[in-house]
């Protein structure tokens, strides 16, 4: 972790925008010990010179951090390797390869890759579903905030008990490092990989325990059949293996409803086979949602109703979900897709408005991951997590609005040229400050492993 921090420093830039306010031109916001202490014009600067940095931005936009409300940091090195695999197929492959192939260390250095992309995105935060706990380690080493949320799996009942132990005990020992910005969760996966006795049990003790949780949910039109009928590739899955299959509730998310998961308030990842019923459900509960658009629609899965969320007043943020199913973690890039997306489902333009999916993808990710008192917005008072974007680019000329040209113009063409974390610069003139000189080679090695893998299993 950068220890490339100041008492003052001032940050000066051609645009600021705060979420929470309108955008400022030739803005600037003051941190002090790690928050922010001023935002607004910079000519409004009335502290004295003494002690203070000042860093010129320049024509740049400056924004709190990007929050990704969902990643699979694990999976990072599999990016591109699962491609033209329908979902069952994606899932069956996936599970091998981690089981078969991914030692600790892998599963670290993917961590850490997805942790480097994800600073030269602007994202400061993530809220990381994970197997192994590797994520965890990786967002201590490079000092960004974020939640490892460790994935439990039983769909047999029979399983309960045991899985739920070992849950358990993987918890205990993570918590142990928990920091002020690293925090473990739990997750038990997703209702075709959990039985209702496992929901039940790990909602109940993660409520005890005061654990934050997430769950892959309503994702499928397959995971619906499975919920609701009883039906389709995931229950001949499973009664393959000799595991009792019935209907489970009218929904995915009324299964999580009857089986107290909603009463633990958890981040509902993906949502997209959900009614007004079902949203009613988790607004009620006070669970929150991330919409994950560029993965649901890469893995044919559908448009979740956004507008709907919004309109039930549901806490909602924006996430990449793995590499693994999206090839890029660039929340730009979600908030651009979420717009279109939107637009499409409502068949108006401008249905979410650029200006509306940064607020989702900075102000709605901390709201979403309980964090919104302490990241979010630019206000005096919260931590200074901030994300600096240049606006030099060609494609951004002529700028009429800087949130417009962000997500419309520049998403996946520029990459954040300052980053910090509680005052910390982790990303200083484009470049991440923390160094893994051999962590490239490590990777290449990986692919040659991952190559030699899928010729061995071509070959069978």
């Amino acid at each position: 972790m950068s220890d490339r921090v100041s008492d003052r420093t001032l940050y000066t830039a051609d645009w600021v925008l705060p979420i929470s306010s309108a955008p400022i031109r030739h803005g600037a916001v003051l941190v002090q010990a790690g928050r922010i202490a001023f935002v607004g014009a910079a000519s409004a600067v009335t502290v004295t010179p003494g002690a203070l940095r000042t860093v010129t931005l320049g024509n740049a936009v400056l924004l709190p951090g990007l929050v990704n409300a969902h990643s699979h940091l694990e999976l990072t090195l599999l990016r591109g390797f699962l491609e033209g695999l329908d979902f069952r197929d994606w899932l069956r492959t996936l599970t091998t390869v981690r089981r078969d192939l991914m030692s600790e260390s892998v599963l670290l250095d993917a961590s850490r890759a997805g942790i480097r992309e994800a600073l030269r995105n602007g994202i400061t935060c993530l809220a990381d579903t994970t197997d192994s706990g590797a994520p965890l380690t990786a967002m201590r080493e490079y000092g960004v905030r974020g939640v490892g949320y460790l994935e439990v799996f039983g769909p047999d009942p029979a399983q309960c008990d045991a899985s739920l132990a070992q849950l358990q005990a993987r918890v205990f020992e993570a918590r142990a490092q928990d920091t002020a910005l690293v925090r473990t969760g739990v997750s038990p996966h997703a209702p075709y990989t959990v039985s209702r006795d496992l929901f039940a049990a790990t909602a109940a003790w993660s409520r005890r325990e005061s654990l934050p949780m997430a769950v892959h949910v309503a994702e499928s039109p397959a995971e619906m059949l499975f919920v609701r009928d009883g039906m389709g590739p995931f229950a001949d899955r499973l009664r393959a293996r000799e595991i009792a299959v019935a209907p489970l509730a009218e929904s995915p998310i009324a299964l999580l409803e009857s089986t107290g998961v909603l009463a633990a308030q958890p981040l509902l990842i993906h949502v997209i086979q959900a009614d007004d019923r079902d949203l009613r459900r988790i607004a009620d509960a006070g669970a929150s949602i991330v919409h994950c658009p560029i993965s649901n629609a890469k893995l044919g899965h559908g448009i979740a109703p956004l507008d709907r969320m919004l309109a039930h007043g549901i806490r909602t943020g924006l996430g990449t979900d793995s590499v693994a199913s999206n090839d890029r973690m660039d929340l730009l890039g979600e908030a651009r897709q979420a717009t279109l997306l939107a637009s499409l489902r409502a068949g108006t333009p401008d249905a979410l408005s650029a200006h509306e999916s940064l607020a989702l993808a900075t102000r709605g990710g901390a709201d979403a991951l309980g964090l919104g008192s302490r990241i979010g917005t630019l206000e005096v008072g919260k931590d200074a997590d901030l994300a600096a974007f240049p606006l030099t680019h060609d494609d951004a000329q002529p700028l009429f609005d800087p949130a417009v040209a962000l997500v419309h113009a520049l998403a996946g063409k520029v990459e954040a040229m300052l980053v910090t974390v509680q005052g910390h610069e982790l990303v200083v003139n484009g470049a991440v400050l923390q160094r893994d000189e051999t962590l490239p080679l490590r990777v290449e090695r990986w692919r040659d492993r991952l190559q030699q893998w899928r010729q061995a299993s071509t070959a069978e």
